[in-house]
């Protein structure tokens, strides 16, 4: 397929460029597009997408984007099953969270779109996800595949954990609110990537910003505050919970994308004292010494990850 017959034909033309940006855990491809004065981005479903998933995830971006919660929508080829957006400049939520003089402002900015996002309406055929059945399917996928002790502890005390019951009903989650999810425009906050949409406990996205993010029992409780409109005076068991899932998951996760990059597994060296905090693989990725998209990036990731999941 030529990528540029996605684009609508006033777009197309010598002067139009593509670039190939990311790809998602789906296979997707994600393109920056300059085009007629235009900058835009283009997202082409992989092949493991089925329609049925992709016009359920065309549905709720087009909710969001309505809502001014996700870039705006320019062009669908429901044909090629592709997707063309504005393109919005990130000026980085992260520094604007960890700036003290924002700070504040910028926990109330996204614990009110959290709010926002789970204010939109589920369809009638919204299929719900269980994390927890999620995890038992990936720890089932990595069977013969070597990883240390204490990140294989880390994922069996979570599928034994008994969840506490579910407060309120579901509502429509993004599901994967990890920071390269996030786009700070300056003014607000934009969500990309809704795939993984659906029905979900309303702490799940609040989780996998806390863990994410870095969040101690402080923020993360001014977080929560910020999105129910009053104070918390503790962490619900329900969140505590549910970050610990949210943390094993992701590790397990990536542990499973490194073993498909062909990853050797555990050395026998992996140690919970030797591997890294998720705050100094952070530091070691911004150094250039760790890249996502690679076997090695993926692997101490998600052993980042569960040591993480072990403190929470």
């Amino acid at each position: 397929m030529n990528v540029e017959d996605c684009l609508p034909a006033e777009l197309r033309g010598p002067t139009t460029t593509l670039t190939r940006i990311a790809a998602g855990m789906s296979g997707a491809g994600v393109y920056r597009v300059e085009a007629a004065g235009q900058s835009l981005v283009l997202k082409v479903a992989g092949e493991t997408e089925t329609d049925a998933d992709w016009h359920r995830a065309l549905h709720i971006q087009r909710l969001a984007a309505d809502a001014g919660l996700a870039p705006r929508i320019v062009h669908v080829d429901e044909a090629r099953r592709a997707v063309l957006t504005a393109f919005v400049a990130d000026r980085s939520f992260g520094a604007f969270l960890r700036d003290p003089r924002t700070h504040d402002a910028a926990l109330t900015l996204l614990g009110r779109t959290v709010r926002r996002i789970h204010a939109l309406p589920l369809a009638a055929d919204a299929r719900a996800r269980d994390p927890l059945e999620l995890l038992g399917q990936l720890w089932g996928w990595l069977t013969g595949f070597s990883i240390p002790d204490f990140a294989r502890g880390a994922i069996q005390r979570m599928l034994a954990e008994q969840p506490p019951a579910l407060e309120g009903a579901r509502v429509l989650g993004h599901n994967d609110l990890n920071p390269t999810n996030l786009v700070y425009d300056g003014e607000s906050i934009l969500i990309l990537d809704w795939a993984t949409a659906g029905p979900m406990d309303p702490f799940y996205d609040l989780a996998v910003l806390s863990v994410f993010l870095r969040m101690d029992e402080g923020t993360s409780l001014r977080l929560l505050s910020a999105y129910e409109g009053r104070p918390y005076a503790q962490l619900p068991q329900r969140f505590l919970y549910t970050r610990r899932l949210a943390a094993t998951l992701a590790g397990t996760f990536q542990l499973y994308l490194a073993r498909q990059m062909k990853h050797a597994g555990a050395t026998g060296a992996e140690t919970l004292d030797s591997t890294p905090s998720l705050g100094e693989f952070y530091q070691r990725m911004m150094a250039g010494e760790l890249k996502m998209g690679t076997a090695d990036g993926q692997w101490w990731f998600g052993l980042a990850l569960l040591k993480h999941s072990l403190s929470l």
